[in-house]
C-alpha cells in the first residue's frame, strides 16, 4: 500500500490545489471516534468529517441498513421513479425540527445545494430578491452560496463578481466587541441605507457560526431577529448544516434560542457518512417552486435515505443528545483548566459536543494567533489526534468528535492537546 507521502506527491500531481487539505494523512479504516490511516497509525478523530458522522465511523445501524438497501437498488432519481424512503426522511424532519405547524421537505445532496434551494423558495414565496447574511458566516461554495459566506479568504478572493442584492450585518460576539444591540443596529442600518427591507425574501443565520469561529448567537439576539423578521415580512432562515442533528445536544441548535424559523437547511450529520442534505420549512412556502423548479439528479439518494433513517433511531437508542451534551461538558471543563497554564488559551465555548477555544499572542485577548493554531493542529497530528482551525483570524481549534466517542478517548485526545502545548511552549511558539 502507498505511503502518505507517496499518495500525497500522486494528489499534487492529479488534482487541483483549490481543493485544500487539513492533513497530509491519507485514511484507510476507521471505526467509532478512530481512524488509521494507510500507514497503520492510529487517530483520534476530532474532526467527525466536520460534524458529518455524529454516530460515529461505520456505526452497525447504519452500514446494516444500507447493505440491506444496496440488495435492491442503489438510485432511480426521485424525480422519475420516486420510492419510500425518501418520503420516511422528510415526514420524520417534519415531525422532529421545530414548530407545530405544518411543514414540507425536500432533500439534496450538499448542504450547499439546501442554501441555493432555500434562496430560490424564499424568492418565490416572498417575490423579493434581496438576502441578508452576516458576516463570519460560512454557508457553502456554490456562487450564491459563496456570496451569503462572510469570510474572503480563501472562500471568495478572485471569484467574483458575486450574484446582486447579497448584503452582510455584524454578527454578535461579545469577545470581539460587538454587542446584541449593535449586531441589530448593523441589520437597521442597512435598511436604512443599502436596502429597502420590503424588498428583503431572507436573512440567513447560523445559531452557531461553523468555519466563522464557533461563535454562539445569544437567545436574546434570535428572538430579536424573529422579531425584526416578522416585522418587515422577512423570512429567517436558519442554517442548520453543521448545528444540527444532536450536535449542540439538541437535535438542532435553534432550540436552545426558543426560535422557531420559517426555513431550515440541513445536512453533514444527516446521514451518518452518506452524502444527504435537506431543506425543510412552513408548507406554503415550501409549495411556492412550481414543480420541477427545485431537485437534482442524486437528491435523496436511496442510500442515504436509509443512512438517515437510522440515524435519528441511533440518536433515540442511544441518548445521544444527553450525550453530545456529557461530551461538551468534559472537554469545556479540561479546556478551560489548561487555560489556566496556558493564557494564551482566550476563550473556551461552544454548545453540546461543538466545542471551540480561541487562541491569543497572550492574556489580554488583543492579537488573534492564527500562527499557534495552525503549529498546534500539525504537532497534534502527530501524536495521534485529528484536529480542525476555523475562524476569521485562522485562530480557533474547533472540536467535532463523535457522539459515541468515549470518555476515555475524550480525554486522551485532550491530553495530547495539553502535551503539544506544552512542547510548543518550549519551542517558543506560545508567547
Amino acid at each position: 500500500m502507498a505511503s502518505n507521502a507517496e499518495l500525497m506527491q500522486r494528489r499534487i500531481q492529479a488534482i487541483p490545489q483549490g481543493v485544500g487539505n487539513i492533513h497530509q494523512i491519507y485514511a484507510d479504516r476507521a471505526e467509532n471516534g478512530e481512524v488509521w490511516d494507510v500507514e497503520g497509525k492510529r487517530f483520534i478523530d476530532f474532526a467527525s468529517g466536520i460534524a458529518v458522522v455524529n454516530t460515529g465511523h461505520r456505526h452497525p445501524k447504519i452500514m446494516a441498513a444500507v447493505s440491506e438497501q444496496m440488495e435492491k437498488f442503489t438510485h432511480t432519481c426521485f424525480h422519475a421513479m420516486p420510492y419510500e424512503s425518501y418520503i420516511d426522511v422528510a415526514e420524520k424532519l417534519n415531525e422532529v425540527t421545530p414548530g407545530d405547524h405544518a411543514k414540507k421537505t425536500m432533500l439534496l445532496s450538499t448542504g450547499a445545494e439546501a442554501v441555493e434551494n432555500a434562496i430560490k423558495i424564499a424568492r418565490a414565496a416572498t417575490k423579493r430578491s434581496a438576502v441578508i447574511a452576516l458576516n463570519g458566516a460560512f454557508h457553502g461554495r456554490t456562487m450564491m452560496a459563496v456570496s451569503l459566506t462572510g469570510k474572503m479568504v480563501p472562500y471568495k478572493k478572485d471569484f467574483g463578481p458575486f450574484p446582486g442584492e447579497v448584503f452582510h450585518a455584524p454578527y454578535p460576539n461579545a469577545l470581539h466587541g460587538i454587542s446584541v444591540d449593535e449586531s441589530i443596529a448593523g441589520l437597521e442600518q442597512l435598511f436604512k441605507t443599502d436596502v429597502d427591507p420590503e424588498r428583503v425574501a431572507a436573512i440567513f443565520i447560523e445559531p452557531v457560526q461553523g468555519e466563522g469561529g464557533f461563535y454562539v448567537a445569544p437567545p436574546e439576539y434570535m428572538q430579536r431577529l424573529r422579531a425584526l423578521c416578522d416585522q418587515y415580512g422577512i423570512l429567517m432562515i436558519v442554517d442548520e448544516i453543521q448545528t444540527g442533528v444532536g450536535r449542540t445536544g439538541k437535535l438542532f441548535a435553534i432550540e436552545h434560542s426558543d426560535v422557531i424559523p420559517d426555513l431550515m437547511t440541513l445536512a453533514k450529520g444527516l446521514a451518518g457518512g452518506f452524502p444527504l442534505s435537506a431543506l425543510v420549512g412552513r408548507a406554503e412556502i415550501m409549495d411556492a417552486a412550481q414543480p420541477g423548479g427545485v431537485g437534482g439528479t442524486y437528491a435523496g439518494n436511496p442510500l442515504a435515505c436509509v443512512a438517515a433513517s437510522a440515524v435519528f433511531d441511533i440518536i433515540e437508542e442511544e441518548n445521544l443528545l444527553t450525550r453530545s451534551q456529557e461530551i461538551g461538558q468534559l472537554m469545556r471543563d479540561r479546556l478551560t483548566a489548561l487555560s489556566t497554564d496556558y493564557p494564551v488559551i482566550g476563550d473556551v465555548r461552544g454548545l453540546g459536543a461543538m466545542v471551540a477555544m480561541e487562541l491569543f499572542t497572550d492574556e489580554t485577548r488583543q492579537t488573534p494567533n492564527p500562527e499557534l493554531t495552525q503549529a498546534l493542529v500539525k504537532k497534534a497530528a502527530e501524536k495521534g489526534l485529528i484536529l480542525l482551525s476555523c475562524g476569521t483570524y485562522g485562530n480557533v481549534i474547533r472540536i467535532l468528535s463523535p457522539l459515541t466517542i468515549s470518555n476515555e478517548l475524550v480525554n486522551e485526545g485532550i491530553d495530547i492537546i495539553a502535551d503539544t502545548l506544552q512542547i510548543l511552549t518550549q519551542e517558543q511558539v506560545v508567547a
